[in-house]
């Protein structure tokens, strides 16, 4: 059964909040790419997109994530995953936790300042992302 996409707006303070639930795929991308580039074009350059209700990534889906982190640095914004870890409380996988394995899994993760929920990823004492520049 197919899972409805989703892209919702939220703010957190400077930062503008893109929450992703659904399916990131060949047909969906380009709907979170769109969104991405409104934020941009309206002035944000602090962008977090919670992507903890994704249930799945295909590699389209990375490549507008890492396209949006290209285009966050050439503003010189800034850009946080929500990601949540493998397990949840309840000892099973968690919704969202496949993004991570396919951004570790494409050796890709690294590239990404990934929190575990929206309120650490805006916190001012928050680590500005550590990789690469040219990537």
């Amino acid at each position: 059964m197919a899972v409805a996409f989703e892209v919702t707006d939220g703010e957190q303070g400077e930062w503008a909040v893109l929450h992703v639930s659904g399916e990131m795929d060949l047909v969906t991308s380009p709907v979170l790419r769109q969104r991405v580039h409104e934020a941009v074009a309206d002035g944000r350059r602090s962008l977090v997109l919670d992507l903890s209700a994704v249930v799945f990534c295909d590699s389209s889906g990375v490549g507008v994530l890492v396209a949006t982190r290209r285009l966050m640095r050439s503003f010189q914004g800034r850009l946080r995953l929500i990601l949540p870890a493998d397990g949840h409380a309840g000892g099973g996988p968690s919704e969202g936790a496949h993004v991570n394995r396919v951004l570790a899994a494409l050796g890709v993760r690294r590239l990404f300042d990934v929190h575990p929920d929206v309120l650490s990823a805006v916190a001012p004492d928050a680590d500005d992302e550590a990789g690469p520049l040219s990537a």
